[in-house]
């Protein structure tokens, strides 16, 4: 048996042996080769190159999407009642300032200067009879003075006549006759009434005078109020037709061909040339912000012009200092939240005009801070 277990234990040999392969080397993981730790290491390189340009770059421009065009639309209203004449076809259309824009129907209007001026024409003769009575009313006085004097030296010399008689009854009474006494004393009293009555018609004369120089004060004030008539009478006739204030588009038209219109109503809207940006910045951007930065513009409709403009100026206080009701956070719970501020930016080039741009389109600028 020993012989049998021995001959077991032995390792087969022959020709079996021969066909077992040689192993192959084991293949090293991809982060223990040197060529991974090269290449990433240039890649790391280049990102933070690349990160540090960028940022930069970045760093010398802020933006916001929170922007628009605007401007100061002018809207145009009547300025009198009336039915629309004419009314021309200029929707979306450019016009130039003092252009007319409608007309209203001008047959009240037209009465009414008419009358103005007619009754300029009556205060103006007023006036003019008015003077005439005056010079009357000064000759006349200069005549009931000169009339005047014969009663006063009459009654003058009645009195001196009265005096002397007195004077030699006092002295001799047998000198004077009573008779002679009390003629010279009706004398005296009717010369005086003659002067009187001839002082009362000077009186009277001097008084026409004064009525007829306020007759003429008061035609000329009426020469005043015709004039001022006649002014708003032309004032109205001028607001007959509604003419463009300003250079600009014609837009939002809301009357027709025969439409009445009432003081106040707004019949169309002119959208003006000058535009310009209104963006409103988060107030932690506005560090570096200055009036002049160069500003490069984006509009959304039109993606493939690049416009160009600069800071004009940047509102004093956020958008909330001015709502209707401001926010009050003096008491209750407060939750800081970074506010917006207007900032106004104007078109360089092109010239905005060239486009279809017009106030409300949504732009992005972006501004040169460094």
């Amino acid at each position: 048996m020993g012989n049998d277990d021995a001959g077991k234990s032995e390792p087969a040999k022959g020709g079996d042996g021969d066909d077992e392969e040689p192993k192959e080397p084991e293949k090293l993981p991809l982060y223990k080769r040197p060529l991974f730790w090269i290449i990433g290491g240039i890649v790391l390189v280049v990102l933070i190159v690349g990160g540090t340009l960028y940022w930069l770059h970045a760093r010398q421009y802020t933006s916001t999407d929170d922007a628009f065009v605007d401007a100061h639309i002018v809207r145009l209203s009547a300025e009198v009642s009336g039915r629309l004449t004419g009314v021309a076809e200029l929707d979306n259309r450019h016009v130039v300032a003092g252009q007319i824009l409608a007309t209203i129907e001008p047959t009240s209007a037209n009465a009414t200067l008419e009358q103005a001026r007619g009754q300029l024409v009556t205060a103006q003769a007023n006036v003019r009879a008015a003077v005439a009575q005056v010079a009357a009313a000064r000759a006349t006085r200069a005549q009931a003075v000169a009339t005047a004097r014969g009663p006063a030296a009459q009654a003058e010399q009645a009195r001196r006549d009265l005096e002397r008689y007195l004077a030699l009854q006092q002295l001799d009474p047998a000198a004077v006759a009573g008779t002679q006494l009390d003629a010279a004393r009706a004398n005296a009293r009717n010369t005086e009434a003659q002067a009187a009555a001839a002082r009362r018609d000077i009186a009277s004369q001097t008084a026409n005078i004064e009525v007829a120089k306020k007759q003429a004060d008061a035609s000329r004030a009426q020469i005043i109020a015709a004039r001022a008539q006649i002014a708003s009478a032309s004032n109205t006739v001028g607001n007959l037709h509604i003419v463009a204030p300003i250079s600009g588009q014609v837009v939002n038209r809301s009357v027709n061909l025969g439409s009445y219109v009432a003081p106040g109503q707004q019949v169309m809207a002119i959208v003006p040339d000058r535009l310009w940006i209104t963006a409103n910045f988060k107030e932690t951007q506005l560090v570096d912000m200055r009036r002049g930065q160069h500003v490069d513009i984006k509009v959304d409709a039109f993606p493939d012009v690049d416009f160009e403009g600069h800071v004009d100026s940047i509102q004093r206080g956020a958008g909330q200092a001015f709502a209707l009701l401001p926010p009050q956070n003096a008491t209750g719970n407060y939750v800081k939240v970074v506010q917006r501020v207007p900032v106004r930016i104007l078109f360089d080039r092109p010239d905005p005009r060239r486009y279809a741009i017009g106030p409300g389109m949504s732009v992005i600028p972006t501004v040169k801070v460094r």
